[in-house]
């Protein structure tokens, strides 16, 4: 079974800092698309950051310039860091694996999820 774990979690200022983690079991990162989303109370989901199989990096205008998506295949784990924090970053944060098998078969993995709140 594949599982996904998020942490790093928590309560800050605006301006402030986060940085999150989530680990995987049950299978390998490498080759394979890690996202982070966002949801907000009473708000659609949301990506916030990716990361390509190949290594690329892709950002929401939300977040460009603040945040940083990284990983580490050989610990299974991504990274997503937060700076410059502002109060509409509040929201749970959940990291998300998905890959495709033969013939082109989608599977999909989400992590329970990780509450940022940003306030003053």
């Amino acid at each position: 079974q594949v599982q996904l774990v998020e942490s790093g979690g928590g309560s800050v200022q605006p301006g402030g800092s986060l940085s999150l983690s989530c680990a995987a079991s049950g299978t390998i990162f490498s080759g394979k698309v890690l996202t982070w989303y966002r949801q907000a109370t009473g708000k659609e989901r949301e990506q916030v950051a990716e990361s390509t199989s190949s290594g690329r990096t892709n950002y929401a205008d939300s977040v460009k310039g603040r945040f940083t998506i990284s990983r580490d295949n050989a610990k299974n784990t991504v990274y997503l860091q937060m700076n410059s924090l502002k109060p509409e970053d509040t929201a749970v944060y959940y990291c998300n694996l998905k890959y495709s098998g033969a013939f082109n078969r989608v599977y999909n993995y989400w992590g329970q999820g990780t509450q940022v709140t940003v306030s003053s």
